[in-house]
């Protein structure tokens, strides 16, 4: 059996050795030539799985180690007997996090704490449901937007983008659908950006033609006054760097970038191509332990600065905006380069689940908390 298998999946030959031979790639030079004698393919979301790619090969089984699929043609696949299987979800916590860290970031160094902050969330799954179950955790008001989920019957109380909009955050995590009633290309365009309130924190950590790159540079270039942070971009790798000059933090499309989640994507992938064969799944990932696991708080005020705190030691989003900020002095293939190798060469972080909170015993008359239980819903363990 030949196996290509995009480089940069994680544990990929200690994952797949056992199913015969592995030839490892960069996922923008896997081509029909390369697959021609290949019976798996096992990708990220920079391939483009279609007829292209796959016309006159061999291959039986097609594995995105990602959450999104709109980088696969479904139809083709199906119309063809090709096996398929994503890794949904297996970020969900990383992206969750993330943005909970670009929050955190964006109201403390901007000192814009309300008393009852609002969130709005654009889809509703893996993700939508963490960050709604966090933020109400923390005392925010939560408003979805989900009309596929609404009009199955989904019992969660959704409201209308209108609405969603009107929150003091909002954050999209949306599969990217180019035609039909529930489209999300440019789900928020130059009309909806006009709309949005002054001191609103807009997110994008699920597709980059989600926002209209070109609209949301016009809104920040007229008023300076909404925040935002990208993940994603149109084009890909191809960004815009005035956009990038322009918003708060822009990071490299690695907001679910986790070691837990990279490897969680290696092995639901791994577990579909031991079903689709009959063969029992024996391998399992063995993580290393966290150094430096306890995080100490010491004299913050409110739960932002609590969480903004925690990310200080556990992630640092500015650290990767910087990174990225170095292309702006570049050419456009330098940068579009730069940017696969900021992705390509990531320390990936580790999730919250792997820490500790200790207040400090000699301060906690400085900790002017409304209560801790949030800590929990975030993974997070608080000892003594």
């Amino acid at each position: 059996m030949k196996l290509v298998i995009d480089e940069n999946i994680s544990f990929a030959e200690e994952a797949f050795e056992s199913f015969g031979e592995i030839i490892l790639l960069n996922g923008r030079k896997i081509d029909n030539k390369i697959l021609s004698d290949a019976d798996a393919l096992i990708v990220r979301s920079i391939t483009n799985v279609n007829e292209k790619l796959l016309k006159n090969t061999n291959v039986k089984f097609v594995g995105t180690a990602t959450i999104g699929t709109d980088h696969i043609d479904l139809d083709y696949l199906s119309e063809n007997k090709i096996e398929f299987s994503s890794a949904a979800g297996c970020n969900s916590y990383a992206v969750t996090e993330y943005v909970f860290c670009a929050i955190a970031n964006i109201i403390t160094q901007n000192h814009i704490l309300k008393e009852n902050p609002s969130i709005g969330i654009f889809g509703f799954g893996n993700i939508g449901t963490k960050i709604s179950r966090y933020a109400k955790a923390m005392g925010l008001d939560v408003f979805i937007s989900d009309p596929p989920l609404e009009r199955a019957g989904n019992p969660q109380v959704f409201h209308s983008p209108e609405k969603v909009l009107e929150s003091d955050i909002i954050t999209f995590h949306v599969p990217l659908n180019t035609e039909g009633i529930d489209k999300t290309v440019h789900l928020l365009d130059e009309n909806k950006l006009e709309k949005i309130k002054p001191g609103t924190i807009i997110i994008n950590s699920s597709r980059g033609p989600v926002i209209d790159n070109a609209a949301l540079l016009r809104r920040l270039k007229k008023n300076k006054d909404i925040f935002a942070v990208l993940d994603v971009w149109e084009n890909e790798p191809d960004f815009m760097l005035e956009l990038l000059q322009n918003i708060n933090l822009g990071t490299p499309h690695i907001a679910g970038y986790s070691l837990e989640g990279k490897v969680n994507g290696t092995k639901m992938i791994y577990d579909a191509l031991c079903k689709f064969l009959s063969r029992e799944p024996v391998w399992q990932p063995v993580l290393p332990n966290v150094d430096n696991s306890v995080v100490e708080l010491k004299n913050e005020q409110n739960n932002f600065e609590i969480l903004s705190s925690i990310f200080e030691n556990v992630y640092s989003i500015k650290e990767d905006d910087l990174l990225l900020r170095n292309s702006l002095n570049m050419s456009d293939n330098q940068k579009k380069e730069y940017f696969d190798i900021l992705r390509k060469n990531y320390k990936y972080r580790r999730e919250l689940n792997n820490y500790k909170i200790k207040i400090d015993s000699g301060q906690p008359e400085n900790l002017n908390l409304t209560g801790l239980n949030w800590i929990s819903e975030f993974r997070l363990n608080l000892v003594s």
